[in-house]
């Protein structure tokens, strides 16, 4: 059984001719507008408002930006305009945090060794995490020296070195 997917879903219906309700709304409303204006105002000060009111009434209608509709593009444009735009980096405030997380921070542990530069091994990303969980996890437990672990470094370069690919 086959059904029927409808398409272009957020196409809006032409309802009066060929103007959507939307479209139809803003156009009766400048058009309202500019007649109360030539109606009530002086034929020099009308003109040039109903030019602009009759503008802003047809972008409204019909213009888009960026794909956007008019009235879109206006509200952004409005928060851009009242809302702060300039970001200051406060580098004491950056360093006072820092300061006080290497603080907090032991001075022997698993992030020392985060921290330190690990040489690849090979090209086995899972030898490689298998052989970085070893090295924390007895860190972590105190149960390798340092000693050991650059001799277990070096072991593995050469390992590495010798393999044939």
């Amino acid at each position: 059984m086959q059904f029927q997917v409808p398409q272009f879903i957020d196409v809006e219906d032409k309802i009066f001719g060929p103007l959507t309700f939307r479209q139809f709304v803003y156009v009766t409303g400048g058009a309202g507008m500019s007649y109360m204006l030539w109606r009530l105002l002086p034929q020099f000060a009308a003109i040039p408002l109903i030019v602009i009111v009759g503008g802003f009434a047809a972008a409204m209608a019909f213009a888009q930006w960026n794909g956007q509709p008019f009235l879109v593009a206006l509200e952004h444009g409005f928060y851009f305009l009242i809302h702060k735009k300039l970001y200051l980096w406060n580098n004491q405030r950056s360093r006072a945090v820092k300061a006080a997380h290497a603080a907090a921070v032991p001075a022997v542990g698993p992030a020392v060794v985060a921290n330190t530069y690990v040489p690849k091994l090979s090209d086995s990303k899972l030898h490689d995490l298998a052989w970085s969980l070893d090295i924390n996890e007895r860190i972590a437990s105190g149960t390798i020296t340092d000693a050991e672990r650059q001799e277990r470094r070096q072991q593995e370069t050469l390992a590495a070195v010798h393999t044939a690919r």
